[in-house]
């Protein structure tokens, strides 16, 4: 694809000046966020430009299930309401919908819309999902973390075409084409020839209007990803980054730029229209994107974030105390945002200006609006080849068991997977282990009661297990002395996880008290850790399952990588899906567990 965007488009259409609809008789609509209201003689010379955008896509082509297909609306009278939201078909109905009217439309994701995919996706390595974003006409995507799950090469592969080196190609006569759209990796560089690994930025043009795009992931990415994912690259300061590229396009005449970044906030409410900006500009804010925001240069003129999965429309203020815009879509197509850039054909540039409206809205993708019918198709053709995989059954349950969507930090789901864990590997010669832990980020959906096929109500099928645990990582047994695994407990809520923790879920027998009210390592009750109903000993040695991504010290678990003594096991896939069809059967189907196992005080 080259190096530029170009949109095809056959409608064009200037803005016109409130003055010249006034002589004419005609109301003016209202201007964006951004737009200069007090130059009219601007007015002439500028157009609209649509942005639309959305991230963590995370190859959702059919609606998620549970409480991962549905946000959060605030309603008029302070309650809340669960709006079911999301999957392909609608995400791109949306999108076409809301480009109708607009002759400038340019469409932009903030990366990870592959990885940790939904079996319809994942078991093809994404090749649905890529195709699925050159039909609903993604225009440019930063990276994210996932999209490095599978390596480098796969990453170009995804990008440049040509059919898995392993399982070659899934249609016959058909190869895979690769991504209609750049893949941008800014601050990510091959470490021996320092040079980006894809293309650090784009210029989308049409009609003689430019806007470039820098695309980030965050800088943490290794940390996050298994270190094969990552070998031989080197992740770089966001900012920094963004801030070097600005002005690359700058000295090429391009005024007008939007950065994607791969890392987002915290908003101060889950609903995804609530006022982020009340009582000030972000105070509805926090976490690692409002730092960001703050010291990316004046040169960038819209933030699209992602990585939290959370929503939010901030304004927050650049480095000049100018406003500018901070948006995420919350993850898997259930919110898109629209966004109006008011471009200066003179300047090259956006306008910005202190305004109180907001210069970006979330909109959800509902399931009441019609389907796109290319998607239905794409769907029902991948389904086919995926039916022999995914249909089959491997468990039952008696109701929903929360993971992804349950509102504690020990979640029943995450108690089921750590259980199916240790007992994968406690046997001796497989392993010993006596405790299991698994991270949080690797549950990645809910179990639902509600057949999402023709399987029947609380069958659970190996596709919607795959959903749940879809990195397949290897089991590990390691040694680790009492001492360490307090470390790693600690772990979870100090260091790099103080500010978000990540509770690791336990496996039965392990108990202990995490109390918030205190800070840092001290959040861990020491005297509470107890395996079995027998305290901790710091001398001792156990023996504790967890996947290779926790054993080699992912997501902040530096403690854990000293581990002694390792033995691999199965796949925490085959151990999840073995655990539910031993533990289970349409006559006594597995209840929810109570999560019960750490106690949290507030």
């Amino acid at each position: 694809m080259p190096a530029t965007l170009q949109r095809r488009r056959t409608v064009r259409r200037l803005t016109i000046g409130a003055a010249v609809l006034a002589a004419a008789g005609l109301t003016a609509t209202a201007l964006p966020a951004g737009a200069d209201t007090g130059h009219a003689a601007r007015a002439g010379r500028t157009v609209d430009v649509q942005l639309l955008s959305f991230n963590d896509f995370h190859g959702n082509l059919e609606p998620p299930q549970g409480s991962s297909g549905t946000v959060e609306e605030l309603q008029p009278d302070g309650s809340k309401k669960s709006v079911p939201a999301g999957g392909a078909e609608y995400l791109a109905q949306s999108l076409r919908t809301a480009r109708k009217g607009h002759p400038y439309s340019v469409t932009a994701a903030a990366g990870d819309l592959v990885g940790a995919s939904p079996l319809l996706s994942g078991l093809f390595h994404d090749e649905p999902t890529v195709e699925a974003m050159n039909k609903l006409g993604l225009d440019v995507t930063s990276v994210g973390n996932h999209e490095f799950d599978e390596g480098r090469a796969e990453l170009t592969r995804l990008q440049k075409g040509g059919c898995h080196p392993k399982d070659g190609c899934y249609e016959k006569g058909k190869k895979f084409r690769g991504a209609g759209f750049p893949y941008l990796t800014a601050n990510v560089t091959d470490e021996k020839s320092g040079k980006p690994l894809l293309k650090p930025y784009t210029v989308w043009k049409h009609k003689g209007v430019k806007i470039g795009f820098i695309g980030v992931t965050l800088e943490g990415t290794p940390d996050i990803v298994n270190a094969d994912g990552v070998k031989g690259l080197k992740f770089h300061d966001e900012v920094e980054t963004i801030n070097k590229y600005a002005k690359v396009l700058d000295r090429q005449g391009v005024k007008s730029v939007v950065a994607l970044i791969h890392e987002g906030g915290l908003p101060a409410s889950t609903s995804y229209n609530y006022k982020c900006d009340s009582p000030g500009p972000g105070d509805g804010i926090s976490g690692p994107i409002t730092d960001i925001a703050k010291h990316v240069t004046p040169k960038v003129d819209a933030l699209v974030t992602g990585h939290t999965h959370q929503a939010y429309s901030c304004t927050i203020p650049d480095p000049s105390g100018r406003p500018r815009t901070v948006t995420s879509a919350a993850s898997y197509g259930k919110l898109y945002t629209d966004t109006t850039l008011t471009y200066d054909r003179r300047t090259r540039d956006i306008v910005r200006t202190s305004v109180k409206a907001p210069g970006a809205v979330n909109h959800v993708v509902d399931r009441t609006q019609p389907k796109a019918a290319d998607m239905t198709s794409l769907i029902t053709r991948w389904n086919k080849l995926a039916a022999p995989v995914a249909g089959r059954p491997v468990g039952h349950i008696s109701a929903d068991i929360a993971g992804r969507g349950a509102n504690a930090p020990e979640s029943p789901l995450g108690d089921v997977i750590s259980d199916a864990q240790l007992e994968a590997t406690k046997a001796d010669g497989k392993g010993g282990a006596q405790l299991a832990l698994m991270n949080p980020g690797g549950v990645r959906s809910d179990l639902a009661f509600k057949a999402s096929g023709a399987e029947g109500d609380g069958v659970v099928t190996y596709g919607e297990a795959f959903t749940v645990q879809p990195f397949t990582n290897m089991l590990n047994v390691v040694d680790l002395t009492g001492a360490q695994l307090l470390a790693g407990l600690q772990q979870q809520v100090s260091g790099p996880n103080e500010a978000s923790p990540k509770v690791l879920q336990v496996s039965e027998g392990l108990t202990y008290t995490l109390d918030m009210t205190k800070s840092g390592a001290a959040r861990v009750v020491k005297d509470s850790v107890k395996l079995n109903g027998v305290a901790l000993d710091p001398a001792n040695t156990y023996r504790v399952a967890m996947n290779e991504f926790l054993a080699g010290g992912g997501d902040g678990f530096a403690a854990f990588k000293d581990g002694k003594n390792k033995y691999v096991g199965p796949s925490d896939l085959d151990a999840f899906t073995g655990y539910l069809t031993a533990h289970s059967s349409a006559d006594k189907p597995l209840t929810p567990p109570k999560a019960d196992r750490i106690t949290v005080v507030k």
